[in-house]
């Protein structure tokens, strides 16, 4: 039995025992994500807190994409400057804090192309299994975006320094092979494959003994939470990232971005 959340933009099943799958269902929209499914994936995540009956949760798309990122065609055109930070920040925020603090293991299931938010809630999962067809980037440099500073670290602790700058320096869209190369996949299998494949890995998980796989989720958690920032330092990354909505070049970058052109910068 499926049910449609999100007026059907967010589909809930449960494909395996104790397994629940969300499946971001936007095909004609690369399943960008909106206001209504950031929302509902919030709402749905601690739902499916319910004891040993659901001990794993996968997350995949519709179609030929995992997640385009966020649905910037839906930021309105007279309030965009006033309003791109609050549109963009709050819901999404607020989604991946649910899918990263679920207390079981959360799947996600790279079925097509994932990029920029939508290749941010890949990492907010716990695993993350890939079609060899699918390609994942990080498109801010193209945008004018300073990314903000919460998302950069997921990257960090994912694949390190060195290639979080290649991925949000140059833009470029990496295969799902480069990917689990530098360990932002942990395995990539047939197209066809894949919804069969992980299935079985969220059922496999799933069967392991339920206080193990939560009680070591939670540990290794709050190993990798100790503060790196102090409360100045971050209030300085959180200004720096405000200081790009209001840009030119930002405004440029998705004036480009809908026209399908090269952006011009200025800088400012």
């Amino acid at each position: 039995m499926t049910e449609e959340l999100a007026g059907g933009k967010l589909r809930l099943d449960e494909p395996a025992e104790a397994v629940a799958r969300l499946r971001l269902s936007r095909p004609e929209a690369r399943n960008a994500l909106d206001h209504d499914v950031l929302d509902a994936i919030a709402e749905a995540m601690p739902s499916l807190d319910r004891g040993i009956e659901l001990r794993c949760v996968l997350i995949t798309g519709a179609g030929k994409a995992f997640s385009a990122g966020y649905d910037i065609a839906a930021i309105p055109a007279e309030s965009f400057e006033r309003d791109a930070e609050a549109l963009i920040a709050h819901p999404f925020h607020a989604a991946l804090e649910a899918v990263a603090g679920h207390p079981w293991p959360v799947v996600a299931a790279i079925n097509g192309h994932a990029l920029g938010g939508g290749l941010e809630l890949t990492l907010a999962c716990d695993l993350r299994i890939c079609a060899e067809g699918a390609k994942l980037g990080m498109p801010p440099a193209k945008l004018g975006l300073i990314y903000g500073h919460t998302g950069l670290q997921r990257f960090i602790d994912a694949i390190g320094v060195p290639r979080t700058k290649e991925l949000f320096l140059t833009g470029r869209n990496l295969s799902a092979e480069r990917a689990e190369r530098i360990g932002l996949v942990h395995e990539v299998v047939g197209d066809s494959e894949l919804e069969t494949a992980s299935i079985e890995l969220a059922a496999k998980i799933a069967a392991n003994a339920p206080l193990s796989m939560k009680g070591n989720k939670h540990a290794i958690d709050a190993l990798n939470s100790y503060p790196r920032l102090t409360q100045a330092e971050e209030q300085e990354l959180i200004e720096l990232r405000r200081s790009c909505f209001g840009s030119e070049d930002f405004r440029e970058g998705i004036r480009a971005f809908a026209e399908k052109r090269a952006p011009r910068w200025k800088g400012r």
